[in-house]
């Protein structure tokens, strides 16, 4: 809590929750699929992976791969291939933004007036962050679209929201937890009872016996499974990463932080929903309320 009594630690986690919301509906969005499609690839496969890594493609798979964290590398690959046979990624991503402004006037109509007043005070803030590796995010910077100021502070808050990815993987590097271990850690401070989030990702019954296996060396797990003490320690990693990322929000101030919270809030079901819809009901888990608290 700063000195003048905002817990910023809990604010960065309700701005955090408004903006998977406010971005994650896209990646499944039925329209921007098919504009992806209709750039001449096959049922508009890999657009998940293509379209938010276009930014950072050109540096080749492995760099995304390492970007993304979780996602198992063959699957990177095959989904930046077929990208990379039929169009490129700049009209990957043109693709995509353009489906963005249609998708909010028919999810949250309410919300756009209000998200667009704050674009230039959120790109302000975009200016402010320390891109020291925050990879995803730097290569999200020159993005803006003044011309069209709607889309351009959803881009602003994606920006944000990537310079959160990084920092989330940047903390579980510095703990020497890998993609399948924050997985199986997520899936149970998640409440999930099975191990779908990692499978999600592509991780096999090998590489989930072996990350199992580290997590009880490390006193994670038991059992079989992740435990009340790796629970709690995932939950101490989301507490440092709001830490860190508060500052990401000062910028901005804690009134149009909170202004912010107030537009995606009452529209946060209307886009889980959107998710449930297009993808299913676990997808895009950092979108959603947590089902247990350690």
């Amino acid at each position: 809590m700063t000195a003048d009594g905002t817990d910023w630690r809990a604010l960065t986690a309700d701005v955090a929750l408004a903006s998977h919301r406010l971005v994650g509906w896209i990646y499944w969005d039925p329209t921007a699929v098919a504009n992806y499609a209709a750039l001449g690839v096959p049922d508009g496969a890999g657009y998940y992976i293509a379209t938010r890594a276009a930014s950072i493609a050109a540096a080749g798979d492995h760099v995304v791969t390492a970007v993304f964290g979780s996602i198992h590398p063959d699957f990177v690959s095959v989904c930046l291939d077929l990208c990379r046979r039929h169009t490129t990624f700049e009209a990957a991503a043109e693709a995509r933004d353009a489906a963005v402004e249609p998708g909010l006037r028919a999810i949250a109509p309410d919300l756009c007036d209000g998200l667009t007043e704050l674009g230039p005070d959120l790109w302000a803030a975009a200016d402010e962050l320390v891109l020291t590796a925050r990879p995803l995010c730097a290569s999200l910077l020159d993005r803006r679209r003044e011309e069209q100021p709607l889309l351009s502070a959803w881009l602003a808050v994606n920006c944000i929201r990537e310079w959160r990815g990084d920092t989330h993987w940047a903390i579980h590097a510095a703990e020497g937890i890998d993609g399948t271990m924050a997985g199986l850690l997520d899936g149970a401070w998640r409440g999930h009872d099975d191990d779908w989030l990692p499978r999600s990702r592509g991780a096999d019954d090998g590489a989930l016996a072996a990350a199992l296996a580290r997590l009880e060396a490390r006193g994670l797990a038991s059992d079989g499974r992740v435990d009340e003490a790796g629970i709690a320690y995932r939950q101490q990693l989301e507490d440092r990463l709001d830490d860190l990322c508060a500052p990401s929000w000062q910028t901005l101030g804690e009134a149009r932080t909170r202004r912010l919270v107030q537009l995606v809030e009452p529209h946060g079901t209307a886009f889980v929903e959107h998710i449930d819809r297009t993808a299913g009901p676990r997808w895009m888990p950092a979108a959603r309320d947590r089902t247990s608290r350690p």
